[in-house]
């Protein structure tokens, strides 16, 4: 019998909740806020899906997985199969289900979400990647190897994505990690209450099993550079994933006095180099017992949750547009309130005040209110005459954005656009011939899944650059015992 077709009416209304930490317990430990779907919360959200035929979902998505198809396989109660439709296209389903949002990509192109709440897309990805991570999983196609050395400059989501699709396709194939342990900005920029260790090295673990190789404590550009890598280290190609880690400063009085720092220098500290456990890791981390962080993405949500998880008594978000315009996910912002984060909605610094020993003391600040759009489409913040204040912290925390770390830029040929970012063409490549560059480096801040977007569009070039033709790769992935799939009942005659 034909399944029944699901409408609006037929599907259930109310969007599964998902089980959370208290938040009384949670700003006192690093465990995960988020608990997961459990099968049965999986199943029933599942059944939400309308199963669309020409599913908007999808386009939303910047790796193209197959929504619909992955649902309809967990509804069926075949995890596995979901999984395997999404290791098509993604290598990170257990990070992506985390951390992307969902909510202005996929699950805002939802057709239901049009008169209920969205299909939770995201939650019931992470459901199938935890699965995979907890039995094992793997999708390891039939490779073929070939000659070809290819060479990957940052271990972050471009990086990965990118060394996943080389190694498929039969390259040799090394990642280049300037930190102690690879994994990027998903290990020192996303604190382990939104994203584990632990996944992520899962995920490693899957790429290690492809034949990746990663060499860690290696800054190119220093140890060596791109030109020597396409030169005489004998990389066929090249990739360049390094992000855009360097902090922004406001520039404001007051910006170089002890207790102002970039969000990235307190992220990297506490997730990476382990200050949260200082004395028994050597990382210190002084904080202050009252933090003021300026800006409201999802990195400033991050340091502010991370300040109060570390002893901080009061922290403060400083943000010049209202909350209407903050660019944070808006179950971070969520989170935060409930941890007890004050926001001061349209507040702009304008000098950090110092005591006599040098020391942050407050912040002078200045109410605004919201002009015309500007470039971004956002209401531009304007002073207001007279408005004045001071808010009297011992910390400050700048989350304002990122630029392109200037290394790669300073010792090699490559052209760099105004900004000082890689310039590339649609497809990755770079001024310098087989040198491809994607994610952060080349957009500036944006998504983890647009960054291993960007990966696998340079992969798809380095490929047909090596003459690997994509039709070949994509045969390779689906064989047995080295032969296509579609030529398994085809026997060989001889014509006398």
């Amino acid at each position: 019998m034909a399944a029944k077709k699901r409408t609006i009416r037929t599907i259930p209304q109310e969007r599964t909740p998902v089980r959370e930490q208290d938040p009384a317990a949670r700003i006192h430990n690093f465990d995960e806020v988020n608990c997961g779907y459990d099968a049965a919360e999986a199943k029933r959200e599942s059944s939400r899906c309308l199963l669309c035929p020409e599913p908007l979902c999808v386009k939303g998505c910047p790796v193209g997985i197959d929504i619909p198809a992955f649902i309809a396989r967990l509804g069926a109660d075949d995890v596995h199969g979901a999984y395997d439709v999404l290791a098509r296209s993604t290598l990170l389903p257990a990070v992506c289900g985390r951390v992307c949002p969902q909510e202005n990509q996929c699950e805002g192109r939802c057709k239901g979400g049009e008169m209920l709440e969205p299909v939770a897309i995201g939650r019931l990805e992470r459901f199938v990647g935890d699965r995979a991570i907890a039995e094992g999983w793997a999708r390891r196609p039939y490779i073929e190897p070939t000659p070809f050395k290819v060479g990957i400059v940052g271990s972050g989501p471009s990086g990965m994505s990118c060394a996943a699709d080389m190694a498929r396709a039969g390259c040799e194939v090394t990642v280049f990690e300037a930190f102690h342990l690879p994994g990027g900005v998903l290990r020192y920029g996303i604190p382990d209450f939104r994203l584990p260790n632990a996944v992520i090295d899962a995920e490693l673990d899957g790429l290690r099993r492809l034949g990746v190789r990663f060499e860690c404590n290696t800054l190119v550009g220093r140890l060596f550079t791109i030109e020597q890598m396409i030169g005489e280290m004998g990389f066929s190609a090249v990739f360049i994933g390094t992000g855009a880690g360097y902090p922004t400063m406001l520039g404001i009085p007051g910006d170089s006095l002890n207790g102002v720092l970039s969000a990235n220098e307190l992220l990297t500290r506490c997730n990476l180099m382990g200050a949260r456990e200082f004395p028994s890791r050597d990382t210190p981390m002084p904080l202050g017992k009252r933090v003021a962080v300026v800006g409201a993405g999802n990195t400033a949500m991050d340091a502010l949750r991370v300040s109060r998880r570390l002893g901080a008594e009061q922290v403060t978000c400083l943000y010049r547009r209202s909350r209407a315009e903050c660019p944070a996910r808006a179950e971070e912002v969520h989170h935060a309130e409930q941890e007890g984060i004050v926001f001061q909605w349209l507040a702009a610094p304008l000098e950090v005040l110092g005591d006599a020993q040098g020391n942050v003391r407050g912040v002078r600040c200045q109410k605004m209110e919201l002009g015309e759009p500007d470039a971004s489409g956002r209401r531009r913040p304007v002073p207001v005459p007279g408005s004045e204040y001071e808010i009297e912290v011992d910390q400050v925390v700048y989350a304002i954005g990122t630029n392109a770390n200037p290394i790669i830029g300073q010792t090699s040929g490559l052209a760099l656009n105004k900004r000082g970012y890689i310039a590339t063409d649609e497809t990755g490549a770079t001024s310098l011939a087989g040198v491809w560059a994607g994610g952060d480096i080349v957009t500036g801040a944006a998504t983890v899944i647009e960054a291993m977007g960007a990966g696998r569009r340079a992969a798809t070039a380095m490929k047909r650059w090596l003459g690997l033709a994509e039709s070949q790769t994509e045969a390779a992935a689906d064989t047995m015992f080295g032969l296509p799939r579609g030529v398994h009942n085809f026997v060989r005659l001889r014509v006398a």
